[in-house]
Parts: structure tokens; C-alpha cells; sequence
């Protein structure tokens, strides 16, 4: 049940970035914006992880905040895999990339629950 909440969280932060940002578009309603979010983690969890593990010394010089550009990428990535997704440049979609993590970590922060294990 965790898994849909953070599935249906990082679809409202995607609903999020595509209102507030002109250059990034989800063709779609519902439905669209929960594939485009479950490609989006997929895609974060297995090449992202990889990526911010390859260029972890940058990360710490820039004291974390070169992961927003690996999301940025991320985001690219599957806008090239996904008809639905439009992402303008990668200027929109380093925007985009701090308003999804934002967005998602304060919902998550508010509505997932922690467990001790």
C-alpha cells in the first residue's frame, strides 16, 4: 500500500510541475499521469541509483544538489521513453526536477507513515 501512496504522490508532484511550468506537458489525464510517475521512479530507481553512485564525489562537493541535474536527466530520459511526457529542454526539466522532489517530499513527509522496520 506504500508503493500506491508514493505512486499516487509523485503523480500529484508531476500534476504540480506541469502546471506551474509551460515547458513541461503530460498528454493525458489520470491514468497518463500515474504511468508517466511509475516510469519516472522505475526509470530513478535502477539508472538514477547507478548515476548518483557514479558520481557520488560530485554530489558531496556540491553538497547534494548536483542530484537535482541526475533527476533533471532522469526526467529527460523518460520523457524520450514515454510518448506522454513533454519536456521542452533541460533548463524545464531541472525546474521540474526541484518542484517533483519538493512537492513529493513534503506529501510523503505528510501522509506515508514510518514504520520502525
Amino acid at each position: 500500500m506504500r508503493l500506491l501512496g508514493r505512486l499516487g504522490i509523485l503523480a500529484l508532484a508531476f500534476w504540480v510541475a506541469t502546471a506551474f511550468l509551460s515547458g513541461i506537458k503530460i498528454n493525458g489525464g489520470f491514468w497518463t499521469y500515474l504511468w508517466v510517475a511509475l516510469l519516472f521512479g522505475v526509470i530513478n530507481t535502477f539508472i538514477g541509483s547507478l548515476l548518483k553512485l557514479l558520481t557520488l564525489p560530485a554530489v558531496l562537493l556540491t553538497f547534494g544538489l548536483f542530484s537535482f541535474v541526475i533527476n533533471a536527466a532522469m526526467l529527460m530520459l523518460t520523457s524520450r521513453w514515454s510518448s506522454a511526457l513533454d519536456v521542452k529542454n533541460f533548463g524545464y526539466a531541472l525546474v521540474a526536477s526541484l518542484i517533483i522532489s519538493i512537492v513529493s517530499s513534503i506529501l510523503n513527509k505528510l501522509f506515508i507513515k514510518r514504520s520502525m522496520f
